[in-house]
């Protein structure tokens, strides 16, 4: 049984870890911090859990919750993650992070998005958590950063193709829209209800800090450094992410074969469904599950490519793919506890 600990359990994030865990048959959920919640039950928090766990969460120093663990999952905003991470190391404690502190491979590009990094040293050591990617890399770390939800949704629909070397990856414009649980649980201004309801925007264009996350992973697939035009924009929908993007292509081919080519590339992967020509992926068909659902159209007249990638922003963008993570650090079946039929409607 694998012992696990949640470092900052009472956002959106550590909340949807638990659901998981909890019926997870091959782990136990030993320590949920929460410095806001210190000794309050989850149940009073998330009355979602009353009768399923009758834990409290307390306010425990990384030493007090790794001496508990066997893994740990850091859902704390980016700047914390890197000062816990190496003191769960140090103590022999397996870290799946999900904060963006060891995702960019380059320690100058995070510092220039985020902030000055305490613990570069760490940050070669770190396996990129996109289990279709790095499947065996992830089996043998003890570090892994879990990707952001945008990119998940952007990599996993622009990873065939690229890296076939079929499109101008100059060309990649990528149009995003996510629910508001991705702002986190914290309120604020633009996540209230009077502002999101009937509201259809566009926010942080050219400058969201998921761009170089997402040019990062198509630059290693494409063998090239590609720069992506990455627009996300906010819907009135709880969660949910619907990618749309844009590519040229450069030689001739049909809507058949591309679309043969991306049920090869995830032939055996459990949770990429790829959409026979003319289906369209849906939030509403992924909410509350670990898939990805990805569809393609070839627009004859533009020589463009549009592929939909839809995910939940808070399971396979977040808690469902960081377990995904920890089977596969434990060799237990990758499916362990991610078995959710989407709700719908």
């Amino acid at each position: 049984m694998v012992k696990v600990g949640i470092y900052g359990a009472s956002g959106y994030t550590g909340q949807e870890l638990l659901k998981i865990l909890i019926r997870h048959e091959k782990s136990q959920v030993v320590a949920l911090t929460s410095r806001k919640y210190k000794g309050v039950p989850i149940a009073d928090v998330y009355p979602l859990f009353k009768g399923l766990t009758r834990a409290d969460y307390v306010d425990a120093s990384p030493k007090d919750v790794a001496d508990l663990c066997d893994v740990v999952f850091l859902a704390v905003p980016h700047g914390e993650a890197m000062e816990a991470a190496p003191l769960f190391l140090n103590n022999g404690t397996k870290v799946i992070d999900l904060s963006a502190d060891y995702r960019l491979r380059d320690v100058s590009v995070y510092e220039s998005w985020y902030k000055r990094h305490s613990s570069p040293q760490l940050v070669r050591r770190a396996v990129y958590g996109l289990p279709e990617l790095y499947r065996d890399e992830i089996k043998e770390t003890d570090l892994v950063a879990n990707p952001g939800c945008y990119p998940t949704s952007v990599i996993l629909g622009l990873a065939p193709i690229i890296k076939a070397g079929v499109i101008e990856p100059s060309s990649v414009i990528v149009d995003s829209k996510s629910g508001v649980s991705g702002a986190g649980r914290e309120p604020s201004v633009g996540s209230l209800f009077c502002e999101v309801n009937e509201g259809f925007k566009a926010y942080k264009i050219g400058t969201h800090r998921h761009t170089p996350e997402i040019d990062q992973e198509l630059s290693i697939l494409a063998g090239c450094n590609v720069a992506v035009t990455f627009i996300p924009h906010l819907i009135p929908a709880n969660r949910g992410i619907l990618s749309t993007i844009y590519a040229t292509i450069l030689n001739e081919t049909s809507i058949g074969e591309l679309i043969d080519m991306y049920k090869t590339f995830y032939r055996g992967e459990q949770f990429v469904r790829i959409y026979d020509d003319g289906m369209v992926p849906n939030i509403s068909s992924v909410k509350g599950s670990n898939y990805c659902d990805i569809g393609l159209a070839l627009d004859e007249r533009t020589r463009r490519v549009i592929i939909v990638s839809s995910i939940d922003n808070l399971i396979k963008g977040a808690a469902g793919q960081a377990v995904q993570n920890m089977n596969l650090m434990y060799g237990l079946p990758e499916d362990t506890g991610l078995n959710m039929v989407p709700l719908f409607p």
